[in-house]
């Protein structure tokens, strides 16, 4: 991350970064690593936390609801550890109401589980940047050792998340593309309109590189 100049109190806003499976999240992350200063703050995501720590992924129902609930509340709790350090941003891998997308059974019970409610959790967050999955002929893969779906797979996981964020009043769907640095730019450029004054003069959107591989 850039060092700022800044030291002023911020405001803290929370992004989400979401989208389905081979979406882009973490090529974009790492550019907004290369790209913003230290007042962006970025968590990590909670799922990779849980089933990369060995909780069972079963397609057993109950195994995947426990899954589902286990990851809501880690990601409450990494949300919890955002606001320390001054962030002017708080930039979440996912948020709270992806777990829809991967709930086996209606919407309304993945609410009782959890103990919340739709309303509460969109509150919980000031932006929200989807990024769609590309199709198969568009750069779907399979290079994250997490990531278990198909192509046909993904898309359907993406249009759940797409659902369950449509209520969000400020929701940004960032299509995927023939040039994926079409696609991270036009994410970075909405990331820096959630940036005060201070901060967004360490974004320069000229000429994003993608990492190396």
């Amino acid at each position: 991350m850039a060092e700022c100049e800044c030291d002023q109190p911020h405001v803290p806003r929370r992004v989400v970064l979401t989208g389905g499976p081979g979406a882009g999240k973490t090529a974009v992350l790492e550019l907004v690593r290369r790209s913003l200063c230290r007042h962006v703050k970025i968590l990590p995501e909670s799922a990779g936390i849980v089933f990369g720590g060995g909780f069972p992924r079963d397609d057993d129902a109950e195994c995947r609801r426990a899954a589902q609930r286990a990851i809501f509340h880690v990601q409450k709790e990494l949300e919890a550890t955002g606001d320390a350090h001054n962030p002017a941003i708080v930039l979440c891998d996912r948020g709270t109401l992806d777990g829809i997308a991967y709930w086996p059974g209606p919407p309304d019970d993945f609410w009782t589980s959890t103990a919340t409610t739709m309303d509460t959790e969109l509150r919980r967050y000031d932006a929200v940047l989807h990024l769609r999955t590309p199709t198969a002929d568009h750069g779907y893969n399979h290079q994250n050792p997490l990531r278990t779906e198909t192509a046909l797979r993904a898309a359907d996981v993406d249009a759940r998340i797409l659902e369950a964020w449509q209520r969000h009043p400020h929701r940004h769907v960032i299509e995927s593309t023939g040039d994926f640095l079409e696609k991270a730019t036009r994410t970075l450029d909405l990331l820096r309109e959630e940036l005060p004054d201070c901060c967004a003069s360490h974004l320069d959107l000229n000429e994003p590189t993608l990492p190396p591989t």
